[in-house]
This record gives structure tokens, sequence and C-alpha cells, in this order.
């Protein structure tokens, strides 16, 4: 038999998957054409599905040297570097293979995700359009071009592209929550019922779905966001086989204590925690940050970097290296302070680098791993009842979980109701919280609010156009001018737009995913805050925060409820101007707004962890 008919003959056993057979053939060919390309790219492939990445690396980096101009070994040796995390050498092979071969869809694809998890989302984007340019049917391609889309804001784009994806694959892995939550984040709301449905019954039948941040719009039931979390975690970040940190007791003099995050910059996450990184403790804290974001330059990002003995800018760093280095820094307990929100790295913590692990404050729900030791939370947000809804253990604060930065002074100059694009009269119902959180009922309830109080606006702070000319078009459908929705533009300085709310009534909170940093932003102006409590973590906060400042009487326990509550607000001056006064005189006697006491707090929780820790067990009653 001919070197062509071996080769021939092991492409098809390979075929067949039958790999070993297939082996066998091709190094028959080699025997006889040492530097074989097809048989060093196929025995390559074999390698990498057998798991051998060091003999998948030796045969195409010996293929690639004896045939350089053979695009597909350029293009696995890349893979094979991918799959070693040596991410910049296999960015070079893909596009050594994509200059010998400009429309190699496999390199495309591959290069276009290394890309994308390198943070380089303009040039994913190029990779991905460009497959989408030759093979518009690309599911793969579809997917992640819609996704990166939705980074640069490009929503009704990204939009176009989930719907083909759903129209071309419908399992396609949560295709119907990447067009739901896209839709949301622009108030597109066709088909919002029957969407939402479809989500829910997607996974309670344990399908993906939707992705669990995304879920957090679409319900408000905490089984729910259980099941969602625990899909996602199996798929996306499962344990790695062999942990970091195997049961070594350290003995620190100090808790070494470790903060991971994409948001040490301006983002409400920052802005929440600063004030409790400078607190922190030194002579019972070593503090490190791990930065997985950008550096924005900002006033933020340099009080972060001076408040912690250890500020590590790890945005270039893999995640096993991360990890590996936390675990070479012998951290006693790590705080995932991102969850499953943007630029975040799971997997850092599938690692498990550290002794205790935590979830904290950036993603509000149950991370649904088994790695995640504990969730800190408070009593309204994860009431005991709920306890079984998380995999974390709980740990409780006394007050809320969420923390303020009572640092911040608000300017002192309030921009008057022209400047704020306000009409000079009525009464102004307020809601700054991001247009995603919007659902339909509860703009129903706002447009029913504005029918039933003559001259009153709604003042929101939309950041796209389209999103408003939505929202202008739903008003004017439920019979409301949409002239008075009104918009507010984006100002520099967190002090002159804490300043803007003194210009408002009432704040009306969303749902099911509640104002979070911006309900406590409208408290701190000392603007009353309208919520309805549901059954999840994050349709809980804004009570939370209302039962911290001693003003309960603003949780409402359903939207009827919440409904009246507003009305009975904006149709009684006196009752509105009491809260108002009421809010005033809690800021400073009541937890919400105690940065220091919040703090205490939270190092209480910590060391009642190391403690447990340090005892060979997770304690069941940290924090109860």
């Amino acid at each position: 038999m001919s070197v062509t008919e071996t080769l021939i003959r092991a492409i098809g056993l390979q075929n067949q998957a039958q790999p070993e057979a297939a082996a066998a053939l091709f190094h028959e060919v080699l025997a006889a054409d040492t530097h074989n390309a097809a048989a060093l790219y196929s025995l390559t492939v074999i390698a990498m599905q057998a798991g051998d990445l060091g003999l998948a690396l030796a045969l195409s980096a010996r293929g690639v040297e004896h045939n350089p101009q053979f695009a597909p070994l350029r293009y696995v040796h890349g893979a094979v570097l991918q799959a070693l995390d040596r991410k910049e050498e296999a960015l070079q092979s893909f596009d050594a293979a994509l200059a010998l071969q400009p429309d190699y869809v496999e390199t495309l694809l591959n290069s276009g995700v290394l890309l994308r998890n390198m943070f380089r989302h303009q040039q994913a984007l190029e990779r991905f359009n460009r497959v989408v340019a030759l093979d518009p049917n690309n599911v793969t391609a579809l997917g992640n071009f819609g996704i990166l889309l939705t980074e640069f804001k490009q929503s009704e784009q990204a939009i176009a592209a989930f719907e083909k994806l759903i129209e071309l694959a419908p399992g396609y892995d949560y295709a119907p929550g990447l067009l739901f939550y896209e839709r949301m984040h622009i108030c597109d709301w066709r088909d919002f019922e029957g969407l939402t449905q479809r989500l829910i019954a997607g996974v309670r039948a344990g399908q993906r779905s939707c992705k669990s941040l995304a879920f957090m719009s679409a319900s408000d039931q905490a089984a729910d966001h259980l099941q969602a979390a625990k899909i996602f975690a199996s798929h996306y970040c499962p344990p790695r086989p062999v942990p970091l940190w195997t049961g070594e007791r350290y003995r620190h003099r100090k808790i070494r204590l470790a903060y991971v995050s994409p948001d040490f910059r301006e983002h409400p996450v920052g802005h929440l925690m600063a004030g409790v990184f400078e607190r922190h403790d030194k002579a019972r804290f070593e503090t490190i940050a791990i930065s997985l974001g950008i550096d924005d330059q900002s006033r933020l990002r340099a009080r972060m970097t001076q408040a912690f003995d250890h500020f590590i800018d790890a945005r270039g760093m893999g995640s096993e290296q991360i990890a590996r280095l936390m675990r070479e820094m012998e951290v006693d307990i790590a705080v995932d302070l991102g969850g499953y929100t943007s630029d975040t790295r799971t997997e850092i913590f599938a690692h498990r680098a550290a002794p205790v692990q935590v979830n904290y404050l950036g993603y509000p729900g149950t991370m649904g791993t088994p790695y995640h030791d504990y969730i800190i939370a408070d009593r309204h947000t994860i009431p005991p009842e709920h306890q079984a809804f998380y995999t974390e253990r709980v740990a409780y604060l006394p007050d809320s979980y969420l923390p303020t930065d009572n640092s911040v002074r608000i300017a002192e100059r309030t921009p008057s109701r022209a400047e704020c694009g306000l009409p000079e009269q009525g009464f102004v119902f307020c809601s700054f919280s991001h247009d995603y959180k919007i659902s339909p009922p509860v703009f129903d309830v706002w447009m029913r609010l504005l029918a039933q109080v003559p001259g009153s606006v709604l003042w929101l702070v939309s950041r796209g156009e389209v999103a408003q000319r939505n929202l202008r078009r739903e008003a004017e459908a439920r019979g409301i001018d949409p002239a008075r929705l009104i918009f507010a533009g984006r100002v520099p300085l967190v002090e002159d737009h804490l300043a803007r709310y003194r210009q408002a009534d009432l704040f009306l909170d969303t749902h099911p995913y509640n104002a979070h940093t911006t309900a406590a932003d409208a408290l701190m102006a000392g603007l009353p805050v309208v919520t309805s409590m549901g059954g999840s973590f994050p349709s809980r906060v804004a009570g939370s925060l209302l039962h911290a400042l001693g003003v309960p009487e603003l949780v409402a326990q359903s939207l009827a409820a919440y409904e009246a509550l507003a009305l009975g607000l904006a149709r009684d001056p006196a009752a509105l101007a009491a809260l108002k006064a009421k809010i005033a005189a809690h800021q400073n006697s009541y937890s919400l707004f105690d940065t220091a006491r919040f703090c205490t707090n939270l190092e209480a929780v910590f060391i009642a962890m190391w403690r447990a820790c340090e005892l060979g067990d997770v304690a069941d009653e940290v924090g109860r």
C-alpha cells in the first residue's frame, strides 16, 4: 500500500473514532515520509483528544518546523498552545495560519475566542465578523459575535445576531437568555412574558437556557436562581481536579485577606468598598488586592491602590497563574467580589487557592459551586428559611450586607430643575437604575402613577438613545405623554450626581432586580425609596437598606402595595416631608452609613471564618 493510500485509510479510521488504529497507520506514513504534514497534524489532534498536551506540542512543533507553509499545522500548533494557556504564542501561531489562509474559519474562531479571553475585544469582534461574512449561518461565530457586540453597546445588532442564532440552533447554550438580556438593556419588551416563561421553564428543566446573572431580571424566586447558578457553574467553572490548597495550616500573625475583583475602579463595587478597604485593621489583617480589570486612572483607583498592603495588577495573568500566586502568598481568605459579572474569573476560585473562599457583594446570589465556602448577607437579603437555596453557608452581618462610604461628601450646590431638564413645577418620581432592571410590570405601575398624579414626571438615567426611544414609545402606548419621561445625563463627579437627587421627590425601585448601589445613593442624598420585596436576593436588597436606615415602612410586599404606597406619598406632601426628615435624622444614628461600624462587623465575620478553618471545619454558626 502506498503512502497516500495509507494516509487516506488512517484519516478514515480517525473520522470513524478509532484513534489508536488511525495513529498506528499515521506512524507508518511517517516511517516512509518523516515529516508528512497531514500525518503530523492528525497525530497532534489525536494527542490533544487524549489529553497528552506535551506530545501534541512536540508533534505540532515538528510539523511547523518542517512544513512552515501548511496552514493546518500552524492552526493546530496554536490550539495546543492555547490549551496550555500560552496565549501570546498561540495567537502568533493562529496569525501565521491566517497569513497563509485568510479564510480559515477554524482559526478565525479559535483566535477570536482567544482574543476575547485576552480582553482584546475589538480584535475578537473583527475575527468573528469575518467568519459571519464567510459563513452567515455559523452558530459559534454568531453567538460570540453577538456577545461581543453587547460589549460595545451595539444592542440592536447583537439582538439580530441572537435572533438568527435561535432560529438556526434553538438549543444553543444560553441563547434565549442572551436575547432576553440584551433586549432588556434597550427596553425592548417584545414577547417579554413568553420569553421570561421560556427561561424559567428551561432552568427548571435543567437546561442551559439563561446565564444566572441575566436570569435575575426574569425571576424573583431563590430556588430558580439556585438552579440557574448550578447549571452555569457546572458548565462554565467546575472544580479543578487537583486543588492548590490541600489542608495546610499557615499560622500567620495576621490574617491574609485577598479581594479578587475587576472593579477596583470607577464602578459601583469600588464606590461601595473603598471606605472599607481604607478602614481595615492592619494590626489584624494583611490586605491584598488582586485586580482583574483596567486601571482607569481615576481618583477611586488611586484611593484603593493606597488602601491595600499589596495591590497586584493581574489583568495580564492567566487564571491558574493568579491562583498559584495566591497559594504562594498563603492567602487565608479569598473574597470573590465579582461572581458572575463582567470580566471576572470564577475559575481562579475553582483551583481552590485559599482555605476559605467567600462570595460577596458584586454578585447578589449563590454561585452554585462547591468551592465558595460562604456568602455574606443579612437576614433581609437571605432570611433563614432561604438558606437551602444557597450552596454556600450564609455568614450574616448584623445590619445590611451592603457597605457604604460615608467619606463621600455630596456637593453643596444643588443644580436647578432647569439644569436637570426637569419642569419648574410638578412631582418628580425618580429611578436611576440600569435599563435592564426596568421590567414591564414595574413600568406599568410607573405609568399608572403618572396618570394619577397630574403634572408629575418620571426622571430616569437611561444610557442610550435606543432605550430612551423604546421607553417613550411604551409610555405612549400606555396613554402617557412621552415628554413626561425625563432622562438625566451623566456627570463626571459622584458628588455632583448625588446632589441631583435633591430635585427628586420619591425614588421608585425596580423589580425583580432591585436598585442596589443606586438605592443607597438615593438614601444618602435623603431621598425616600419605595421598594417591593420579592423572593430572591436581588429583589430584597433595597428592603435591606431601608431596614438598616430605620424606615421599614417604605418596604412593600407586592407590586400592588408598592403602587399604593408610592401614590399615597405623592398625594400627601406632609407625610413625604416627615419621611425625608426621618431619613435625615437616621443617617447619623442608624447603621447604613456608618462605614467604620460596617468594617468592624465585616472583620468579625472574617475572623470567625478564619478561626473555624483553623479548627479544621467551616463553621455552621459564622455570623449567625
